[in-house]
């Protein structure tokens, strides 16, 4: 398995629409299967499996729009998102939606037959939480491909002995990563590398080359210091070496990057974050949603002292709320670690940022810290809602919340870690039912249960509370109780608030609306 990245897998990627499990890891998605057809689709059939979460939400919860627009070669944070079906349309690309039972194991499981007149390609990707992916089978070949390589795949005849020795010959010259399919009479190459794979010289049955879709590129031999909060621990010893400069460590040897620039693109997403507050409390409008502007008139009484005396949490509520409004807009948010529970982290660490007069680059640094404790969750589980319901999202959330406080507030290492392990274990069991099959309510309530947590857990830890259970067991407490929870708890839309008699009476009237206007979302 490629190591987790902060900037890949955890706070990241920046994006429009309601969920990034479904519409940026869909976009993804089409992206690789554009290329795969050498940027030409003029008919595609989409195939989600019955007991998977997808049948129930792929249209209220952008996994259409997103992957319509990975279809069209688009980007995660494109303005025309919202009308990428029209555009598919439009395009004269044939479009054909069907439930099937072929007992996929993965929820989030996109199958794919693309055809041009040319040619037929089928592609099978999952959706792994917070926009990442993995394509796990081309054409009936199972492989794996998780968007960070450029991926060259040779198709040649067995025979063809010379064409296979200059193909490994590149590979062991380019440092590449090389894996041989057989298929009988032919074979597939499978060359993941830093570039693509020269051909020029070969006669091979075909050729596809894939771009990458991930910000942060993979390489062979890639090395990270750590993958567990255990093994941090051993490796730092008893230097204490605050979180976020561990985070910087590790994602230097994962990226291949410098301290600077590490910082850097962590202070640009937290600019892209207060930009997008600012824009929702403003005002934002969208008509298909189940919530308007509401932190307008949050943040007026607020500021008028009519709001009992919250101190900074009110600030963090204003702000949460801002984001969530922004993403129900298809307004541009950054999935930290995803779109459901994109609010509870930035909101938290920007509002008690600026209650204590710090500046950007502090916040930065208290976003890294976050994405520390982020990439253990992910290395060792989930930010899928689907998989793990909404513990794998607001719980995520709220751990990387609290250890992003304690770092704000100049605590320790270890503090830190005690913050993350506390908050989570206030979250285990939390279901995902969206009301109205829209990532909007109670998302937003448990966003700010999320980083209201998160504040009290800081504050515990700062003053020497043990968290009694390690984080890493916390991690694995959780996949165990997913392990045990319902599928209709798992955001399908099947369970909780999301069947009560109003949600689907507003869901009912959404779809009304959205019939009336003769568009798939409406401005």
């Amino acid at each position: 398995m490629t190591p987790v990245s902060i900037f890949n897998d955890v706070i990241g990627p920046v994006m429009r629409g309601p969920s990034s499990s479904h519409c940026a890891a869909a976009l993804r998605i089409g992206r690789l299967a554009l290329d795969l057809m050498d940027g030409e689709i003029t008919e595609v059939l989409v195939e989600f499996d019955r007991a998977g979460s997808l049948p129930t939400t792929h249209e209220s919860q952008g996994s259409d729009m997103g992957l319509f627009g990975g279809l069209l070669g688009w980007n995660a944070d494109d303005e025309r998102l919202p009308n990428s079906a029209q555009a598919l349309a439009d395009a004269g690309i044939k479009l054909h939606i069907e439930t099937v039972d072929v007992g996929d194991p993965h929820p989030n499981t996109y199958r794919l037959t693309l055809k041009n007149p040319r040619e037929t390609h089928t592609l099978i990707a999952i959706s792994t939480g917070g926009g990442m992916i993995e394509v796990i089978e081309i054409d009936g070949v199972p492989l794996r491909m998780d968007g960070g390589y450029h991926e060259t795949l040779i198709w040649l005849s067995k025979c063809d002995a010379d064409t296979l020795v200059c193909i490994l010959g590149f590979s062991e010259a380019d440092k590449s990563v090389c894996i041989t399919h057989d298929l009988g009479d032919t074979q597939l190459i499978q060359i993941k590398s830093s570039q693509f794979a020269a051909t020029s010289d070969l006669k091979p049955i075909s050729v596809k080359k894939l771009s990458p879709v991930l910000p942060v590129p993979s390489r062979k031999d890639l090395h990270v210091p750590f993958t567990s909060c255990a093994a941090m621990l051993q490796h730092d010893g008893d230097q204490n070496t605050p979180l976020w400069q561990l985070a910087i460590e590790y994602e230097r040897a994962r990226g291949n990057f410098t301290e600077r620039e590490v910082i850097d693109k962590m202070t640009g997403i937290v600019r892209i974050l207060r930009k997008s507050i600012a824009s929702g409390i403003a005002g934002t409008s969208y008509e298909d949603r189940v919530l308007h502007h509401q932190c307008g008139r949050f943040a007026e009484m607020m500021n008028t002292g009519r709001l009992l005396d919250g101190g900074a949490l009110n600030r963090i509520i204003l702000y949460v709320t801002a984001l969530m409004e922004v993403k129900s807009s298809m307004g541009v948010i950054v999935a930290a670690p995803t779109a459901g529970a994109c609010a509870a982290l930035p909101a938290a660490v920007i509002a008690m940022a600026e209650a204590m007069n710090q500046d950007e680059e502090q916040m930065a640094k208290a976003m890294l810290a976050a994405g520390m404790i982020g990439t253990f969750i992910a290395t060792r589980w989930t930010f899928a809602a689907e998989v793990g319901g909404c513990q794998a999202e607001g719980g995520a959330a709220a751990s990387m919340a609290a250890a992003a406080l304690v770092t704000l507030a100049g605590g320790t290492r270890d503090q830190a870690i005690a913050a993350a392990s506390m908050a989570f274990q206030s979250m285990l069991g939390l279901i995902c039912d969206p009301i109205a099959n829209r990532v909007e309510a109670p998302c937003l309530g448990k966003n700010v249960m999320a980083a209201s947590n998160a504040l009290s857990c800081a504050n515990m830890a700062l003053a020497g509370y043990d968290p009694l259970i390690p984080l890493d067991e916390v991690i694995d407490a959780a996949k165990a109780v997913a392990e045990r929870m319902p599928r209709e708890h798992r955001c399908t839309s099947l369970g909780g608030l999301a069947v009560t008699p109003t949600s689907l009476e507003i869901e009912k009237r959404l779809a009304s609306f959205k019939k009336g206007c003769g568009t798939c979302a409406c401005h």
